[in-house]
């Protein structure tokens, strides 16, 4: 007999797709903008690291839950109203009267990041036909893509017409979001028999918890890198005399990167596994990232693009692995590969810009740049499930 949903629904996936890629390029404009609001408020690194580890720290607190109830009950108002707080709060950043009530969009923002993500990773497997690997490869392209954009559109918009020109940025979101009012489907309920959040978790990982746990510590720190390096390199090419629309071209570079290689290494997963696409990753992403650290003038534009694409090339494989290890709470899965990795590694991020304020910003580039490397003892250690 054929499994139902063995051949895609590219409708489903494309609305899923467009999601990914509304919230994320409007949760995009905070990173490259930085320079601009470290120059407007005064900021020092931490300060700037702080902007950055919030987000990434509400994505951390809230993804899981969101996961939770997600799994239990079928009701778009997560992603909808996630989608609608991210085109709200972030446009609004731009007329932040403090350091203090730009604080509060950028939560606004990535709590709105925070409550879709889970749901619409989620949704695709089931609708992924007999391709899950390719299939969330092009969800995860959505976001990828858009963080590669929005980048270089919000310092080209913002370098022309000034942060006060943010709001009306809120218009062409209202417009997506009515769209997938009329589009997007009701998510699928998973059979939880448990009704406590611990009792779901057992549930829906039970003996694999471990190879879940395994997962997640190295998607947390590669995570981790990424943030550092997407947070600093801004702030540190302006300081040396980049302008603001070539500290954007070098973020989209950076994640447009990652976004081929998404593509790339989703694709194969689905042929020759997991575990060894992991190895090549990190392996190559060390040498990149500590030539990036050190890298000046011209040089700085290849150099971010491969750095970007080995770091980057694994974001969509340790979801894909989680959720084939654990078919059971896949929205509960996908917030601990994203939001609670993501968010953790993210987190983590102003205690690299307190030793950037101590050593600088290159040192501590160079020290991170390492992390990669460290992680082959863990990736040695993952599970390569069977062929379906």
């Amino acid at each position: 007999m054929t499994e139902p949903f063995r051949k895609a629904d590219i409708r489903v996936l494309f609305a899923l797709t467009l999601i990914h890629f509304t919230g994320d390029f409007y949760n995009a404009f905070t990173t490259p903008l930085l320079p601009v609001f470290a120059g407007v408020f005064a900021l020092s690194l931490t300060e700037v690291g702080v902007i950055s580890g919030l987000g990434r720290f509400l994505s951390f607190i809230v993804q899981p839950n969101v996961g939770y109830f997600a799994d239990r009950f079928r009701t778009r108002l997560f992603i909808l109203g996630g989608i609608f707080l991210s085109v709200t709060a972030v446009p609004l950043s731009g007329v932040a009267p403090s350091y203090a009530v730009l604080l509060c969009f950028t939560a606004l923002g990535s709590i709105g990041s925070a409550l879709f993500h889970p749901s619409v990773a989620g949704m695709v497997y089931p609708y992924a036909g007999s391709r899950p690997g390719f299939a969330y490869s092009i969800f995860n392209m959505g976001g990828t893509f858009a963080f590669a954009v929005s980048p270089l559109f919000i310092t080209w918009y913002v370098s022309g017409r000034g942060l006060g020109a943010m709001p009306w940025l809120m218009v062409p979101g209202f417009a997506i979001l009515a769209y997938l009012v009329f589009t997007l489907p009701v998510p699928a309920v998973e059979k939880m028999e448990s009704d406590t959040f611990l009792g779901t978790l057992r549930e829906a990982f039970g003996q694999v918890w471990k190879w879940i746990a395994l997962i997640w510590l190295v998607m947390v720190f590669r995570a981790f890198v990424a943030h550092v390096y997407r947070t600093y390199l801004p702030v540190l090419y302006v300081q040396e005399g980049f302008s603001l629309v070539s500290v954007g071209a070098m973020i989209t570079l950076f994640t447009l990167a990652g976004t081929v290689s998404g593509m790339i290494f989703g694709y194969l997963s689905d042929r020759i596994g997991f575990r060894g696409l992991f190895t090549v990753s990190f392996l190559l992403a060390s040498p990149c990232l500590l030539l990036l650290a050190r890298a000046e003038g011209p040089w700085v534009y290849p150099l971010i693009f491969l750095a970007g694409f080995f770091i980057m090339a694994t974001l969509p494989l340790g979801v894909t692995l989680a959720q084939s290890l654990a078919p059971k709470g896949r929205s509960m899965v996908s917030s601990l590969m994203m939001g609670f990795a993501f968010g953790l590694g993210g987190t983590l991020t102003p205690i690299a810009g307190a030793f950037a304020d101590a050593f600088g910003i290159r040192p501590v580039l160079s020290a991170v740049a390492v992390i990669p490397l460290a992680l082959l003892v863990f990736v040695s250690r993952l599970p390569e499930p069977p062929k379906t």
